[in-house]
């Protein structure tokens, strides 16, 4: 009970801090590009993989709200990964990258993917070898890039790409002072995330991705993966994991880095009852949903 109390006066002052603290989107953001236009190519080319089968667009469908909408997506050689696949869209704004935050930018984080043995199993030593084998490739890196083809050039171009993957979404239309923008069952549902302490975590730009949460506050759960605690070794960083974004969130199941749960409705049950100990009734999930419908937006690729 005591327990409770506790949480409920923080979960409230948190509230109080971060109610006004959910911002649109940036209507611009800088990029170059010629460069993006070069990472939008390798994104799409599986070129990036030991066998020429996995492209990042293979895990991250930029139609499909940039997921896969799979449990666990699949590498070169029909390999299982072992965590949910996050979103790409708008992952420039989070502040760390995966779901342990072992990336610290998309920079970083491109690496991983394409050096994992399940995934895409490459080298970056193979990969330059067999784009300077394409006049195509090479002709582009050195517009683009003074020293040509190498591996930061490779990173470099795709981060640039992941830059404009920007969802714009009728919720910045409301932010911006638009009232018409979203419906009236859409405004009680942001009522009740403020009310009910969603905000807490989901805050900022991106709703979500700025911080790390233990998941499991209020209800522990049996959990494979540890979180941060994979990246520091530190005891007390024990399953936390980055709060994702909630932007495109009605497009991007299945939920949790479990991706165990497919229905949007029981995410939002899930969470509250292990995050803040609440037992939402169900017109106050549906209400909950609707908002978060609103933060869907829609891709725009360069071209």
């Amino acid at each position: 009970m005591i327990k409770r109390i506790i949480l409920g006066l923080l979960i409230g002052l948190n509230c109080l801090l971060a109610s006004n603290l959910i911002m649109p989107l940036p209507q611009k953001v800088d990029f170059d590009k010629q460069k993006a236009l070069l990472g939008k190519k390798l994104f799409f080319d599986p070129i990036l993989s030991k066998d020429n089968t996995i492209s990042c667009a293979t895990c991250h469908n930029l139609q499909l709200g940039g997921v896969d909408n799979l449990v666990h997506s699949f590498g070169i050689n029909a390999q299982e990964g072992n965590i949910n696949t996050p979103t790409v869209l708008n992952s420039f704004f989070n502040f760390r990258q995966m779901w342990n935050g072992k990336a610290k930018t998309l920079h970083e984080q491109a690496i991983f993917p394409i050096e994992n043995p399940v995934e895409m199993g490459n080298t970056f030593e193979n990969i330059i070898s067999q784009l300077n084998k394409n006049e195509e490739y090479k002709k582009a890196f050195e517009k683009s890039y003074e020293e040509g083809i190498s591996k930061q050039n490779i990173l470099d171009a795709l981060e640039q790409f992941q830059k404009t993957l920007i969802t714009q979404s009728p919720f910045d239309d409301y932010l911006r002072g638009d009232e018409n923008a979203i419906s009236e069952d859409q405004k009680k549902g942001f009522e009740l995330f403020k009310r009910k302490g969603c905000i807490s975590c989901h805050n900022g730009i991106n709703v979500g991705g700025a911080s790390f949460s233990r998941l499991g506050v209020v209800n522990p759960l049996a959990l494979k993966q540890t979180g941060l605690h994979e990246v520091t070794n530190n005891e007390l960083d024990k399953f936390f994991f980055k709060v994702p974004s909630l932007r495109n969130v009605e497009l991007t199941y299945p939920y949790f880095h479990t991706g165990e749960i497919t229905e949007l409705k029981e995410a939002i049950k899930v969470i509250a009852k292990v995050q803040l100990g609440l037992e939402l009734q169900d017109d106050e999930v549906a209400l909950i949903e609707e908002f978060l419908k609103s933060l869907t937006g829609k891709v725009e690729i360069i071209e």
